[in-house]
Parts: structure tokens; sequence; C-alpha cells
């Protein structure tokens, strides 16, 4: 079951979690014939085109041995799976190492790899690539069957739905939703899954399934869509807001787990793939390094996370309240570390990873803000938390939920940031604040109006009173649709505008912050930008 329509490189799967022990009484052991006394044991056997594998752990599942495709899946005697497609050709091998067998399907560019683990009823998955699919996404889907499997999200169910956004935004009676809306920034996105009467499939990403992917820890991703049957992904990588280049490599280990329903644990002891042969792509934990420091400078009240990248790898990690930090076990090569206030950057660094080794990290944060302002929207952390309608973008489309609060506001200084929109859209109309203002607030002043994404050009043109402000160059943002699709991550900007003296006025002023952009579109659709802080100072 390597599920996709689009593409034979886009594919799809199911997840894993240990079985429970079998327990025999002493009248059942009595009465049962000596055969069925004896454990189940780990077994693959092929019949004409197709393998299957008995796990010996309540999950029995098959691929066909010319594209492996997964064509069923088994769990506990129900049926998992609703339909396949995929690879379309494969070279496909099996063997047996141990307590494992493992399945290689390889292409010219792609292998992948499928391992059955005694009495753990999973399909441990990882994907290895060389070059980029055609179609421009590497993702692996498990289509499954709804009959079965039902319970999915609610904000991704889009059966019975009419697209009003492209083929991914549908309206579901009075509601939007979308696949798009069932994503979870990736440091937070280890486990998730769906579920039915006493069965539960879940998705286990572990901290290094996304070494090879690319966008950051903040990168989100379609996890869930419910149609006629319940798609259940892990995406490797896209262009759904995507900020940096494509990694290749080795994607995972990663994990379809089945359950009798309960969410599996994302601590899954993954050690065994280095007892498997050859893995293309694979780097051995004996072979790789730490980073270890301190960051300071990150005020309290502000997660801070550390990352690391280069052209091969990405990783990422909280530090302690104390900024204390130890990195994942990192494949050895220079990478730019960066220090984050929230999502925001505030310091960078080269770090140099060694085999068996563990390098200092020690970094802090470069970010000046002043420390007194006349007014402040939000906080300088890479995100519109706080501000009007920011929770909602998540998982609401903006022009057609009812759910959503209107767009188009005045906000005076003291409604503060829960009344400001956190976005602002061309065909909408600006943002405008109304602020009083003392003759000891007047004078040449500074407005800083930060931002996380942008759309079409978009980005912000001031105007305070009869004076227009300047008009900055568009900014460096990915070709995507963005907050009406469920994201704000983007690339940060900054924006100074630095306003005359006698521009600000004793008492009343307005001040109007619009979307400046060479394009246009309508609605929603049309160039936009979405708020991290507003300040005048």
């Amino acid at each position: 079951m390597f599920p996709s329509s689009k593409s034979a490189l886009l594919l799809a799967a199911i997840p894993s979690v240990l079985s429970a022990a079998i327990h025999t009484g002493v009248s059942d052991m009595q009465a049962a014939p000596l055969h069925q006394l004896m454990p189940r044991a780990l077994s693959v056997s092929k019949s004409g085109n197709t393998i299957t594998v008995d796990t010996a752990g309540g999950l029995v599942f098959k691929v066909h041995s010319n594209n492996c495709d997964i064509t069923s899946m088994v769990y506990n005697g129900q049926e998992a799976q609703d339909q396949s497609s995929g690879l379309g050709s494969a070279t496909v091998s099996y063997t047996t190492i141990g307590n494992y067998v493992k399945i290689t399907c390889e292409t010219s560019t792609l292998t992948q790899y499928l391992v059955a683990q005694y009495k753990n009823p999973a399909i441990h998955m990882a994907t290895y690539t060389s070059a980029e699919p055609s179609v421009g996404e590497l993702r692996f889907i498990a289509r499954l069957n709804r009959a079965v499997i039902y319970k999915g999200y609610t904000e991704s169910d889009v059966q019975g739905g009419t697209a009003i956004e492209g083929k991914d935004v549908f309206k579901v009676g009075s509601q939007t939703h979308s696949k798009f809306y069932s994503s979870k920034r990736f440091i937070e996105d280890q486990v998730h899954g769906l579920t039915g009467n006493n069965i539960g499939a879940w998705m286990i990403i572990p901290r290094y399934g996304y070494e090879s992917s690319s966008g950051g820890p903040f990168f989100r991703d379609i996890d869930n869509q419910g149609t006629e049957q319940e798609e259940l992904y892990f995406y490797m990588n896209s262009n759904h807001m995507q900020t940096e280049s494509y990694r290749q490599g080795l994607h995972g280990p990663y994990v379809l787990q089945f359950t009798t329903g309960s969410s599996p644990s994302a601590d899954v002891n993954l050690d065994f793939w280095e007892t498997l042969g050859e893995i293309k792509g694979m780097v051995n934990f004996a072979d790789r390094g730490y980073v270890k420091g301190t960051a300071t400078g990150v005020p309290p009240g502000f997660d801070i996370v550390l990352g690391w990248k280069n052209d091969q790898a990405q990783y990422w990690v909280k530090a302690g309240s104390d900024g204390s930090f130890t990195s994942p076990k990192m494949k050895p090569g220079k990478y730019t570390q960066t220090l984050y206030k929230g999502e925001l950057e505030v310091a960078t660094r080269d770090v140099t990873v060694e085999k068996g080794k563990t390098v200092s990290g020690s970094i802090a944060s470069t970010e000046g803000l002043p420390s007194s302002y006349i007014f402040k929207f939000g906080e300088f952390d890479g995100t519109p938390k706080g501000f009007l309608n920011a929770e909602c973008v998540l998982n609401l489309f903006p022009p057609s939920d009812s759910r959503m609060h209107d767009w188009l506001r005045t906000v005076t200084i003291s409604q503060g940031t829960g009344y400001f929109p956190m976005a602002v859209f061309k065909d909408i109309g600006p943002v405008t604040i109304s602020a009083t203002l003392t003759s000891s607030q007047l004078g040449a002043r500074t407005l800083v109006v930060a931002t996380t994404s942008a759309f079409a050009g978009g980005r912000p043109h001031v105007t305070v009173n009869n004076w227009s402000g300047p008009n900055p160059s568009a900014p460096t943002q990915p070709d995507s649709r963005g907050v009406t699709r469920g994201t704000w991550r983007g690339n940060n900007n900054r924006y100074t505008i630095s306003i005359p003296d006698g521009v600000l006025v004793k008492g009343s002023n307005t001040i109007k912050i619009d979307v400046l952009s060479g394009s246009s579109g309508s609605q929603f659709l049309s160039p936009n930008f979405v708020f991290d802080a507003v300040m005048l100072y």
C-alpha cells in the first residue's frame, strides 16, 4: 500500500505498537492441544505476487512483489486498509534477520524499507531518496478503511463538503475544513493517528524522523484528511510554505503503529535498524556527535529553542528553563546553529560536530529591543499569538467560516493585542491604530512592524496622520498560500519606519498599516502579511 494517485514516488503506510503478552490460564493449558500452546513466530512467505508478513503481534500485512504496494493490513481480524497505489514498479526483496523481516523496495531514485518486528503490530519504515520526486513533494500516506478506522480530525474531515478554495479547503455545513488544518509543528508532531472500534492507527515520527526533512522545527504539514477513506500522512517534505531547499538522503525511520485505540508513546527504541544490514544513508549513533551548552538572553516566558541545519540534516531541541541544552545525536559536519525566542531567530553561530565527541555550543541572544515604548501590540516571538484570529486561522478558513472575527477595524491602544487582527489583506483594507498621545510622546519616533510571513509580495505601508511612510522592497517569502490554509510560518521580517518630528501631534493620532504589493487578488487571496508585533517608541 503505497497509495498516491499523483506520483509513483509518493508513499503510504501504517502504525506500530507493542502487543500485549499472551496470557494462558492453567485450565486452558490443560485443555488445549500442544500445538495451540506454542507461541506464534514472526513469519514471511510469498505466493504469486504477494508477500505476506505475520508479526505474531496481531498484525498481518501483505505487499505486492512487483511494486511494493501494501495491499492488506489486518489487525486483530479487522482489515484496516482501504486501497493502494504508489511506486508503480519497484524491485522488491525480503529477508529475515533474527526477530525482524526487512522488505526492500528499490527504484532508480528511491528506496523504501518496510520492517516487521516480532510481537509488534507495526510497520517500521524508512525512505531513502537520491533525487526529489518530480511531483515536488515526498509523503507516505496510509489510506485506511473508514468503516473500521473512522475517528480522525474533525477539522480535516472534508467528506460531503463543497470545495471553496482550490481542491483542499471545503465548506462543511457552516464550518470550513481542510487537510491543512490537521497539521502540527514538527517540534511537537511525534505521534498522530486515527481510531475506530478497538483499533488505532498511529504515525510515530521520532526525533530523528525529520533529520532529512525541510523547514525546521516550526514547519507544519498535513497529518490527516477524511474523505470516503481516512488518510494518515507522514510528510517528509513539501512546498506548503517551505522556507528552505529540500534535503535528500534517509528519511526516518518512522513507524505506522497499530493499537487497540490508545495513543502510543513517541519514545520508541529504533536502535535495531543498525542491525538490519545495509540501509542506504544510515549513520549509526556511534558515528555521531553532540552539541551541548547554555542559551542566554531570552526573556522569561518564551520557549528557548535551539536548531541546527546544513544541506544534509536538521535537528532541534528545547532548552531547559535555565537555558541548558544537549542536542540530539547529530551527523558529523558543519552546521548553522540558531537560537530561537519562541519562533523568532535571535542569534546564530557556526558549530562543527565530530564523530564520538561533544562540542560546546553556548549562544547568547543578539536581539535588541527598546526597554520602553509608547505602545506595543503582540510580542516579538515570531508568531501572531494573542492577535485577533491568530488561533482560529490554524483550523478555520478566513472568508467563509462564521467563527472568525471581523478583520477590518480600528484599534485603540487601550484595547490591546486581542482586538488587533493578526493579518492584513490588500483587498480587505488596513488596520487602523487610534493613539492619543501626550506632549512628552511627540517628536521623532520609530514604528517597528514585525511580520512572520507574507503572500504575493505583501509588506507594510504606514500612514501616520497626513504623512505617508516609505515603500519597502518586497520580502523573500515562500511562493505559497499561508494564512488561508492554516499556517503563519514563513520568513520573519522586521520593518523599521522612522517618523519625522512634527508628524505626531498631541491628542488624537491615526496610524494606518496597509499592504503594499505590485500584485493583486480577491479578498483573502489578495497580497497579505501576518503580524509578529507592532511597537512605537
